[in-house]
């Protein structure tokens, strides 16, 4: 029997938006911020160990920044904290982990060679190759033990388009759609350069609150970033960006008439230099999705069918889970913002189905 995802819907102020998320999944989200700041402290994927203090401490520092970019979100934020009784350094942490790897390494003394906790697979069909209509797509990766706690929000805060969001329990946000037909989506990058800055589900979240695509670039690229991360932009009128995002520079790539493809290695000079190098099995496996997903995106027109099975890839991109990374595709979504329509999947896309959501 397939696992279906779990929808929270809630609306009314961007703190009470907050709060009923934390109260409706206290218990996960606190077991989920203690799995995540465990994690950062074993040091494994943050270049070195480092006492729970000190992560909490470099977490704190990063606050003011996100108060400043996004008061809204911040408030949200607040809502979660007091439904589930933790702190905002707690909740920075569970939602903005794989750019809060990159904080942690910056300020490590020991700078040990990293895991990369990645291997989302993401693309932007353009309308022009599916029909009139395209689509954003990708898969979501991390470790193993983020599956559980994969959900879908549909939130409408007050002053703010209604969005629809893949995410984890205690996360703002990671990959969605809003009502005027703004999507959003990332893929990790190993960045060498993380900074006390914002991390990336406050920017996801920002995009989600705009009504054009200018102002949702806008949101990523005025961003101070505290660590590394691929963003796909593509809206309603068929116009698309990819953005490799680093703390120190950012490098847009506009779509044309042939689908944007991005995994986990970073594709320009520019924000190459950046990047910490990837292990070879790493670097190995992002080169085969991206390889494998431009194969696949390869036929016309393209249809939602072709979509979801290269989701459910098993030469590449459906991922599951091994030593010493114990990352899986723990969840898909593609959207297709000239109908509203957003399919969205729990756990491995080859063994679970699709859901189908629409905004509007």
């Amino acid at each position: 029997m397939t696992k279906k995802i779990r929808i929270l819907k809630a609306s009314g102020s961007p703190y009470e938006v907050g709060f009923e998320h934390g109260r409706s999944y206290r218990n996960d989200i606190r077991c989920y911020a203690e799995d995540r700041i465990q994690l950062v402290c074993q040091g494994a994927w943050s270049g070195g160990p480092m006492p729970r203090a000190d992560v909490l401490a470099l977490a704190e520092a990063c606050l003011p920044d996100h108060a400043v970019y996004a008061p809204e979100l911040f408030q949200e934020m607040r809502g979660l904290a007091d439904a589930t009784d933790l702190s905002l350094a707690e909740l920075l942490i569970v939602g903005g982990f794989t750019d809060f790897v990159d904080t942690v390494y910056s300020a490590s003394r020991q700078k040990t060679p990293r895991l990369p906790v990645d291997d989302c697979t993401a693309f932007i069909v353009p309308d022009g190759a599916a029909n009139g209509a395209g689509f954003f797509g990708q898969t979501w990766d991390m470790h193993d033990s983020a599956t559980e706690f994969v959900i879908l929000l549909d939130v409408q805060p007050d002053g703010a388009p209604r969005s629809l969001v893949f995410t984890t329990t205690g996360c703002l946000g990671q990959i969605g759609m809003n009502e005027h037909g703004i999507c959003v989506g990332i893929n990790n990058l190993l960045g060498a350069d993380g900074q006390i800055g914002v991390t990336w589900p406050f920017v996801v979240r920002k995009v989600l609150q705009q009504t054009n695509l200018d102002d949702a670039l806008t949101c990523i690229t005025e961003a101070k970033l505290a660590g590394a991360h691929n963003y796909l932009l593509f809206d309603g009128n068929g116009r698309g960006y990819n953005v490799e995002a680093m703390s120190s520079t950012q490098a847009v790539t506009p779509l044309n008439g042939e689908p944007l493809i991005h995994t986990n290695h970073c594709l320009l000079p520019e924000t190459l230099r950046y990047s910490q190098e990837r292990p070879a099995e790493s670097q190995a496996s992002s080169e085969a999705r991206l390889g494998r997903a431009e194969e696949l995106l390869g036929e016309r027109p393209l249809t939602i069918h072709h979509l979801i099975a290269l989701t459910r890839d098993p030469d590449a991109i459906c991922v599951r889970a091994k030593p010493p990374m114990h990352v899986e595709s723990c969840g898909a979504a593609i959207m297709q913002p000239k109908t509203g329509t957003f399919w969205a999947v729990w756990g491995l896309p080859s063994e679970n189905e699709y859901e189908e959501f629409r905004l509007g």
